[in-house]
């Protein structure tokens, strides 16, 4: 998507906090949410989004086969390829999504969303 500092954004999607908020006798008094349709400024854009387990296995299996491949005897090549094959679907679904970048948010209520996937945002 290509957000930038300072570009005003709106959320796609309505976004709840994980605790529910409890009140001094610790009973549930509600939950917060922010919800779609609210609108803020960009104030940071951190790095890509971590990438899966998965992903950075697959990519260093596959630099160990291209690296050393020729190298290793047959039955090991085999078991490593067979581990790269595995691992395939979850390499090529990332390649499709791209990687994405972390925002943080402040919306025009005062709230400040950190950590944000840029997908859950639009440019106003």
């Amino acid at each position: 998507m290509g957000l930038t500092q300072g570009q005003r954004v709106r959320l796609t999607q309505d976004i709840g906090l994980a605790d529910a908020v409890a009140g001094a006798s610790g009973a549930v008094v509600g939950f917060l949410s922010l919800a779609a349709g609210t609108a803020g400024t960009v104030e940071r854009i951190d790095d890509r989004l971590p990438e899966s387990h998965e992903v950075r296995e697959y990519e260093r299996l596959t630099s160990l086969l291209e690296d050393y491949g020729h190298t290793m005897p047959e039955a090991s090549r085999r078991r490593l390829e067979e581990e790269i094959g595995v691992l395939e679907p979850e390499w090529t679904a990332f390649r499709e999504r791209g990687s994405r970048a972390t925002v943080r948010v402040r919306f025009d209520n005062g709230f400040v969303l950190d950590g944000a996937d840029e997908a859950c945002l639009t440019p106003l």
